[in-house]
C-alpha cells in the first residue's frame, strides 16, 4: 500500500446492551469481514406477556450473513451467549471461540436448538492467540468475574489494537485462583490501545468491588446457625458462588440436593472441567430429601429473580411436587435482584415467609457481591490500557455517562470518546472516533412457540389491560339478524350493566346493518343465485362501530372480535362455490 492511501475505516456495532443491561451483542466490521463478539439475551418486563426471552433485533446481520467469518465469546452468562441457538437458526457462523466453560454450556444449547451443524465450537485457553477472517487477531486474557473461565480480549486489527473488557471485575483473591491478567494489559497499554470498550455496569459505585471470597464468612455463619433445612437460591452460573455453598456445606456436614436444570446442568460441567471441586458422596437426588434430618439438608436451586418457572418460585407457591416450606426452614437469597426483577423477588420472599420460612435476603446481609467493577476498577483498567479513543459499553445510560467522565478525568480528551446507543455504526480511524449512521436495533421477542410478532404483542397489551369483548352474528341475504347475537366479555371492568351493555351491542349491530342496506337485495328471480354481497366489508364496518361504541361507553380500549355468520344458500353455480368458500375460509380464520 502507498504511504499516502489511507487504510480503511474499522466500524463497532453494538446490537445490544447499552443503554439496558441484557442483550450483549456487538459486531466488528473491517471491509468485507464480520466478526461477531458474544450474543446474549435479556428478560422480559412485566408487560411481554407470555415472552421468555428477548433478544437484539438481527436484521443487519442476516443482510450481511455473508460476510460473517466467526464469533468469540467473553464468557458463559446468558446475556452474553444465550442468544446464539436463536442467530444460528437464521444465519451461518463458521466458528466460534470461546472459553472452555462457556463453551460446553453453549454446545448443550446447540445441541437442544438442533443448529449444532451450523458452527463450530472450539475452545481458547488464558492468552491464547487465534484468527478469524483476515482482518481479526484475537488474544484471550484472564479476567475475574462472577462466572469462572471469564475472559478480557485484545484485538488485532490492522488499524490497531481494540481491547474489549467483556464483563469484569479486579478480584486479587479470586475463588479459583485464576487472577486477572494485568500484566498482559498493561504490555498491551505500553505498545499502545486504540481503543478501548469496557464494562460500565458499577460506574456509579464508589470504590473497589468486593472480592467474591468475601461473601464465604457470612455464609458460613448462616448455614452454622440454621436449626432446620437451608435453602439457597443464586444464579445457576455463578460458579464461584456455587463453589463456596459446596465447600461450606462439606465443611457443615450438611448434603447438598440441587435443584432446577440449569444449576445441575452448570455444576456438571464446572465439575468436568476443575472449577468446582468437591467430592461426589456431598450430593444427594431430590427424591432422597425425606429421609435425611433437616439439620443435614442444604438445597441449591435456581429462581434467584423470582422467574416463574424457576424451583424457588414454585417452591413459595407450595407448588414444587417434592419440596414444601415449612417452620425451621431457612431460605437464602444469594444475589440481587436484575432491574425489572425487584417486584417478582419481593413478591417470592413474600409468599416463603408466609409459608413460615426465615428468609435471609438483602445488600446488608453480605451474601452478595456484584460480578461487575466499580470507579476504582474502573480506573484502573484505563490506566493501564492507556487507550487513544474509549467507548463505554454494557450499562445503562447514567452509567455510560458516568463512565465517559471519568475517563476524560484521567486524560482521554472528550472529543475522543463516544456514548452511543445499540444500532449505531462507530467508525474508527487510527486518527478519529466518530458516529456516521445507525443499523436495525430493535427487539425480537421469543415464547414457545418462536418469534412473536409486534401485532401479536400488541393484541396481548391490549388484552391484559382492557379484556376482551367477542360477538358472534349471523344476519340473512337481507341484512337481518336471524338471531340474538352471543356476546362474551372476558377481562373488561365496566360500570355498565351488562344487560345493557348487550342492548347497546344489539343496537349498534342493527345500525351498522341499516347504514349497509345498499349491499342487500332481495333474490327473487328464484334460480338460487346469490347476490353481490361483499362481506368481508359487512363484517368490518359492524366491527368498527363495536369497537367505537366499547370506547364510548367503556372508556377503556378492549380487543373486539367480532364474528359473522353469513346465510347458507344451495350451491348452484360454480361463482357461488368460489364465492362461498372464501366467506367459510374467513370466518375460519377469524376463529
Amino acid at each position: 500500500m502507498n504511504k499516502n492511501e489511507s487504510k480503511p475505516n474499522l466500524k463497532i456495532i453494538p446490537l445490544g446492551g447499552l443503554h439496558e443491561i441484557g442483550k450483549n451483542t456487538c459486531i466488528f466490521e473491517y471491509e468485507d469481514e464480520i466478526m461477531l463478539l458474544d450474543a446474549g439475551i435479556a428478560f422480559p418486563t412485566d408487560e411481554m406477556h407470555g415472552i421468555n426471552i428477548v433478544l437484539p433485533d438481527m436484521t443487519y446481520l442476516r443482510e450481511n450473513r455473508h460476510k460473517i467469518k466467526g464469533a468469540i465469546v467473553t464468557h458463559g452468562h446468558e446475556d452474553h451467549i444465550g442468544g446464539i441457538a436463536y442467530h444460528l437458526k437464521q444465519f451461518d457462523i463458521p466458528i466460534i471461540y470461546g472459553p472452555r466453560l462457556a463453551m460446553n454450556l453453549l454446545a448443550d444449547k446447540l445441541e437442544e436448538a438442533g443448529v449444532a451443524n451450523r458452527t463450530k465450537l472450539k475452545s481458547v485457553l488464558p492468552r491464547e492467540v487465534v484468527r478469524i477472517g483476515k482482518a481479526f487477531v484475537i488474544e484471550f486474557l484472564r479476567n475475574t468475574h462472577s462466572i469462572a473461565d471469564s475472559f478480557t480480549v485484545a484485538i488485532n486489527t490492522p488499524l490497531g489494537v481494540v481491547i474489549h473488557t467483556g464483563d469484569f471485575k479486579i478480584d486479587h483473591t479470586p475463588v479459583d485462583g485464576e487472577t486477572f491478567d494485568l500484566q498482559k494489559l498493561a504490555e498491551h497499554g505500553e505498545k499502545g490501545v486504540l481503543c478501548l470498550l469496557s464494562d460500565s455496569t458499577n460506574a456509579e459505585v464508589p470504590g473497589h468491588t468486593p472480592s467474591e471470597r468475601s461473601v464465604y464468612p457470612n455464609l458460613d455463619r448462616i448455614i452454622a446457625e440454621a436449626p432446620g433445612r437451608i435453602m439457597i437460591t443464586t444464579f445457576a452460573s455463578s460458579v464461584h458462588r456455587v463453589n463456596i455453598v459446596l465447600e461450606l456445606a462439606q465443611k457443615r456436614n450438611r448434603k447438598v440436593v440441587v435443584v432446577g436444570r440449569s444449576m445441575l446442568n452448570v455444576i456438571a460441567h464446572a465439575r468436568k472441567l476443575g472449577y468446582i471441586k468437591c467430592p461426589d458422596n456431598i450430593f444427594e437426588p431430590l427424591k432422597a430429601i425425606r429421609s435425611l434430618p433437616d439439620e443435614k439438608v442444604l438445597i441449591l436451586t435456581t429462581g434467584s429473580q423470582g422467574e416463574p418457572l424457576a424451583a424457588m418460585t414454585r417452591i413459595s407457591r407450595g407448588e414444587h411436587p417434592h419440596i414444601k416450606i415449612r417452620s425451621g426452614d431457612t431460605v437464602v437469597f444469594s444475589a440481587n435482584p436484575i432491574p425489572g426483577n425487584t417486584i417478582a423477588v419481593v413478591n417470592t420472599i413474600d409468599r416463603l415467609m408466609m409459608l413460615g420460612a426465615r428468609v435471609i435476603y438483602g445488600r446488608n446481609q453480605g451474601i452478595h457481591v456484584s460480578g461487575h467493577g466499580s470507579r476504582e476498577d474502573h480506573k484502573l483498567m484505563l490506566a493501564l490500557t492507556k487507550p487513544k479513543f474509549f467507548v463505554p459499553v454494557h450499562g445503562e445510560h447514567r452509567m455510560l455517562v458516568k463512565h465517559a467522565q471519568m475517563a476524560h478525568s484521567m486524560g482521554i480528551p472528550e472529543d475522543n470518546t463516544v456514548i452511543i446507543n445499540n444500532g449505531d455504526i462507530v467508525e474508527l480511524s487510527e486518527d478519529n472516533i466518530e458516529v456516521i449512521g445507525k443499523v436495525p436495533s430493535g427487539i425480537e421477542l421469543v415464547d414457545r412457540a418462536g418469534v412473536v410478532h409486534h401485532q401479536v404483542m400488541k393484541e396481548r397489551q391490549q388484552l391484559a389491560e382492557d379484556g376482551v369483548i367477542t360477538v358472534a352474528a349471523a344476519v340473512d341475504w337481507q341484512g337481518k339478524m336471524i338471531a340474538t347475537p352471543e356476546i362474551h366479555l372476558r377481562g373488561v371492568v365496566t360500570e355498565v350493566e351488562r344487560s345493557l351493555l348487550q342492548q347497546l351491542i344489539i343496537r349498534s349491530i342493527e345500525n351498522s346493518l341499516k347504514e349497509l342496506g345498499s349491499e342487500f337485495s332481495q333474490n327473487g328471480n328464484g334460480n338460487g343465485l346469490s347476490p353481490e354481497i361483499d362481506w368481508k366489508e359487512v363484517r368490518e364496518a359492524i366491527q368498527s362501530s363495536l369497537q367505537r361504541l366499547a370506547r364510548r361507553e367503556l372508556q377503556s380500549r378492549p380487543l373486539v372480535v367480532f364474528l359473522l355468520q353469513i346465510p347458507q344458500k344451495p350451491a348452484s353455480t360454480r361463482t357461488y362455490r368460489r364465492r362461498r368458500s372464501s366467506q367459510v375460509s374467513e370466518l375460519v380464520d377469524r376463529l
